[in-house]
């Protein structure tokens, strides 16, 4: 297999959280996209996600207003999958239901003509999703994080039937389009990013459930600290900065007494088994009847927004 000598149109299937983010990264990059859905309605109410997305953009300085009008107008919507029949990239973001993951590869096997490439945005090893694929040498994973137009990383990972071509192309696509993508060298559940986002959480779903800590000063010792200087210097660089031989030496002492349970924190599952799921409930952890979550949200979303501006100026 080879992989494609150019890429005009990009195919994103599935106009959800992760789908429209997608689309307004390659649309904003030049490309002209197919955002590909099940309802007129649903992806009616994902373009104006994206027009809104593109305002910010605008707002903060990103983008201007030709270019953020531009990249709207490049992307055209549809119900009818047969439509990521021209694209040489197809973006996969469906639900994580392997049924329907298997139909749509197995369709889009038969409508896109190789060396068409599809990327899967779920979260899902590539070489779970080609069971129905028969040119499986063009299928990759490349895990966005949400919101994708937001968060630079993608973890681009190879399955053992992927053409060696495909992640290092994939990942010059990926920088030409502003991203900052990473190779995963094998297969392992979560990949990276969850891998490590998880083990932060186990430990302190687990120090709240014990009563070490309530969770406003859990959030703050890691706000305060480590949440600050991760965005520096990632944990491997910090421990080899702060002396390899001393944080071993302290590893040595504390991983013994850090949370190994193979399940959540047996409280915060019978917060999900009442009903509890945070701030779209309005209760988890945290009381959110009590707290502005929308202010918290809109917070968060200008600190991103102040790393794209600061990536931009590298750039």
């Amino acid at each position: 297999m080879t992989v494609p000598a150019t890429l005009d149109t990009v195919a994103v299937v599935g106009n959800g959280l992760i789908g429209h983010g997608m689309a307004q990264i390659f649309a904003a990059a030049g490309h002209r996209v197919v955002l590909i859905g099940r309802r007129e309605a649903s992806l009616a109410a994902a373009m104006e996600k994206i027009a809104k997305s593109l305002a910010a953009f605008e707002a903060h300085g990103l983008v201007t207003s030709a270019d953020a009008g531009a990249a709207l107008g490049r992307i055209r919507t549809s119900t009818d999958l047969e439509d990521a029949a021209d694209a040489q990239l197809v973006l996969e973001a469906v639900p994580a239901d392997r049924a329907v993951q298997d139909e749509v590869y197995g369709r889009l096997d038969a409508i896109c003509a190789p060396p068409a490439v599809f990327a899967s945005g779920s979260g899902q090893p590539a070489s779970e999703l080609v069971s129905n694929v028969t040119h499986r040498g063009r299928v990759v994973a490349a895990h966005f994080w949400y919101p994708p137009q937001l968060i630079p990383l993608v973890e681009v990972c190879a399955g053992p039937e992927t053409d060696p071509d495909v992640a290092p192309w994939l990942c010059d696509v990926l920088r030409a389009a502003g991203k900052e993508p990473v190779i995963v060298d094998k297969e392992v559940p979560g990949f990276i990013g969850n891998r490590l986002q998880y083990a932060i959480l186990r430990e302190a779903w687990a120090l709240w459930a014990e009563g070490a800590a309530s969770a406003e000063a859990i959030d703050t010792v890691v706000k305060a600290s480590l949440g600050r200087r991760l965005a520096i210097t990632g944990p491997i660089e910090s421990a080899d900065v702060g002396g390899l031989d001393t944080l071993h030496a302290f590893g040595a002492y504390l991983i013994p007494h850090l949370t190994t349970g193979s399940q959540p924190a047996s409280a915060v599952t019978a917060l999900v088994d009442a009903g509890h799921r945070g701030l779209p409930s309005g209760r988890g952890v945290y009381d959110w009847n009590a707290r502005d979550g929308a202010a918290l949200l809109r917070q968060r979303e200008e600190e991103l927004f102040r790393h794209l501006a600061r990536d931009k100026a590298r750039r």
